[in-house]
C-alpha cells in the first residue's frame, strides 16, 4: 500500500520537471533565433552603410534625389556606358558655395524602372577649373558618351595644352583606356599618346623652326597598368609617365 501511494507523487514530480525543461529549451531556442535575426539585421545595416560617401548619402532614385542641394551641375552627358541598352548619365558637379573648389564627377547607371543608381564617384578626374591667377585652365571643356566610351576633351593651346582621355567599363570597373596631350612650345610641338592597358606610350615632336616641319616619333613600351575612374587623375598620370620614361 505504501508503494502504491508514492507512485502518483513520483509521476507528478517527473511531469513538472519535464514541463520546466521543455519551457527552458523553448526560451533558449527562441533567444537563439532572436540573436540570429538581430545579427542578420546588423549585417544588412552595416553592408548598406559601408563605403558610403558622406557627400552623397542617397545612392539610388531620381537624379534630383541623388545630388545634394549644395551641388550644382556644371556638365551633363547621356549615353549607354555599361552596355545594357539603357542611357546612363555622367555629371560634373561643383559646390554652390565655392565654385573654385575641386569638382566631382558622378557616373549614374540607369535601372529598368528608369531610376538611377550611383555607381562611380571621382573627385580627381578633372583638374582644377581655374589657375592661381583666376583664369580658366581649360576652355572649352567637353564631356561625352559614345559607343560605350566616356570621353573628356580639355582644350588650351598654351601653356597647358590639350588633354584628351577615355574611360570604358571592363566588367564592373570603369577603366582608363586612352590618354593624349598636345603642347605647342617655342620652336616645336609635342604630342603624347598613352594606352595604359597595352603599356603603349608614344611621343611625337614636330620641329616648327624648319619650313617642312619634320617630326620625330618615339614608341616606348612600358609596364601595363590599370587606372580606375574613381581614383585617377589623367593630368597627373601623363605627367608621371613622361617623367619616368626616356623621352626626347
Amino acid at each position: 500500500m505504501k508503494n502504491i501511494k508514492k507512485t502518483p507523487l513520483f509521476l507528478i514530480v517527473i511531469f513538472l520537471y519535464s514541463c520546466t525543461k521543455n519551457t527552458d529549451q523553448y526560451h533558449s531556442h527562441s533567444n537563439k533565433k532572436k540573436r540570429f535575426a538581430n545579427s542578420i539585421v546588423s549585417t544588412v545595416i552595416e553592408n548598406k552603410t559601408e563605403n558610403k560617401n558622406p557627400d552623397f548619402p542617397i545612392t539610388e532614385g531620381r537624379i534630383s534625389d541623388i545630388i545634394p542641394k549644395k551641388f550644382e551641375v556644371q556638365y551633363e552627358t547621356e549615353g549607354d556606358l555599361n552596355g545594357d541598352g539603357l542611357p546612363d548619365n555622367v555629371l560634373v558637379l561643383r559646390r554652390k558655395s565655392d565654385t573654385l573648389a575641386s569638382r566631382t564627377v558622378l557616373v549614374l547607371l540607369k535601372n529598368k524602372d528608369l531610376s538611377f543608381r550611383l555607381d562611380k564617384i571621382s573627385p580627381h578626374l578633372l583638374p582644377a577649373e581655374y589657375n592661381e591667377a583666376g583664369y580658366k585652365k581649360y576652355d572649352p571643356e567637353d564631356i561625352s558618351i559614345g559607343k560605350g566610351v566616356l570621353s573628356v576633351n580639355l582644350y588650351n593651346p598654351a601653356p597647358y595644352g590639350n588633354l584628351f582621355f577615355n574611360f570604358k567599363y571592363l566588367t564592373h570597373d570603369l577603366v582608363l583606356t586612352y590618354l593624349e596631350t598636345y603642347n605647342a612650345g617655342a620652336g616645336s610641338h609635342q604630342s603624347l599618346y598613352y594606352e595604359p592597358l597595352k603599356g603603349k606610350f608614344v611621343q611625337e615632336v614636330t620641329n616648327t623652326m624648319e619650313e617642312e616641319m619634320p617630326s620625330e616619333t618615339k614608341d616606348i613600351r612600358i609596364k601595363k597598368q590599370k587606372f580606375l575612374f574613381e581614383n585617377s587623375s589623367p593630368e597627373d598620370i601623363i605627367s608621371k609617365v613622361y617623367s619616368e620614361n626616356d623621352v626626347l
